[in-house]
């Protein structure tokens, strides 16, 4: 069986003052996911990747990645890596002497330090600027040049906590690509974000935290119910009498109406004939009616969902 790529048993962490920041969390992630850990503001996000990395001790329980206890954190030098949200550079070191020093730290004789240095920064596209120092570099770049950092060494599993947050919507696609490059080069990546779009755009697969428990781990097409479920914008209304025929067909479960030209269609599972036989079956009865989608998406946001879970309003539509 493959080991996971991070494995934590009955965690629990408490702080002084009763505050107690993870809860006898149980939570499995397996080797080559591209893993979305959510929660709100206070869940326990950040305490577990400080756990992961050694920052911080377990009150009780234990975290191992790639099967090794991270009491023992000397033994997975090189094997994974993590970016904290606010990381930042030294703004006055040439970018190419920061990224060795990283690389010698992990143990790396100075000629490879510089050469893994210099593939990192091609890696995020920014072969030209070694010689820059932090300092010199916009927000974006320099975003770019720390998450270089963590694929200094080709590391197996590589945390990020909020990657692309406070960057313009530019610089934000162009990480996400960088990320699913990560992923794409076998690695395990586990990112925390408070971007819901973009976890359900790159995760395969979802935990989310809440009052420092995991309320709900799945795959993504599991917690979004993809296959099974739709929403429609139509340019108007849906009107009573399509709302019932649609209704009436044995392909579709339930009409759930989320706005004033919206609605979620819930088709049964299996579809009779299958999800294509399924929607043909949709549109060919709107049409009957006059009714003509003009966007159409596959399953729940995640933000619904998340809302819905950790006790937010529920509006089975958003997309944001």
């Amino acid at each position: 069986m493959t080991t996971p790529a991070l494995q934590v048993h009955e965690l629990t962490k408490s702080f002084s003052g009763g505050v107690i920041a993870l809860d006898d969390v149980d939570l499995s992630i397996p080797a080559g996911s591209l893993f979305g850990l959510l929660g709100p503001n206070g869940a326990g996000k950040t305490t577990l990747f400080s756990l992961a990395a050694g920052f911080l001790k377990p009150t009780m329980g234990r975290l191992e990645v790639l099967g090794t206890d991270v009491a023992r954190i000397s033994e997975l030098r090189g094997r994974f890596a993590m970016l904290p949200q606010d990381a930042a550079l030294q703004k006055d070191v040439p970018v190419i002497d920061q990224l060795i020093m990283f690389c010698r730290l992990n143990g790396l004789a100075y000629q490879s330090a510089r050469a893994a240095a210099q593939e990192a920064l091609e890696f995020v596209g920014l072969g030209d600027v070694g010689g820059r120092t932090a300092g010199a570099l916009s927000h974006g770049m320099a975003k770019r040049v720390a998450v270089s950092q963590t694929v200094l060494g080709n590391p197996e599993v590589v945390f990020l906590d909020e990657p692309t947050a406070g960057l313009d919507p530019d610089n934000a696609r162009s990480l996400r690509e960088l990320i699913r490059r990560m992923r794409g080069e076998g690695r395990t990546v586990i990112l925390s974000s408070h971007n819901l779009q973009e976890v359900q755009d790159l995760c395969d697969e979802v935990a989310i935290l809440h009052h420092g428990r995991v309320v709900e781990q799945g795959s993504m097409a599991e917690l979004t119910g993809t296959g099974s479920l739709l929403r429609v914008k139509l340019a108007r209304p849906l009107t009573d009498a399509a709302g019932h025929a649609l209704a009436s067909r044995p392909t579709i479960a339930e009409i759930e109406t989320s706005g004033e030209t919206e609605f979620n269609v819930r088709f049964v599972e299996p579809a009779p004939g299958g999800l294509d036989a399924a929607m043909g079956d949709l549109y060919t009865t709107l049409g009957e009616h006059g009714l003509w989608p003009r966007q159409v998406l596959e399953g729940a946001s995640l933000e619904s969902r998340f809302l819905q879970i950790t006790g937010g309003t529920f509006d089975g539509a958003s997309s944001t």
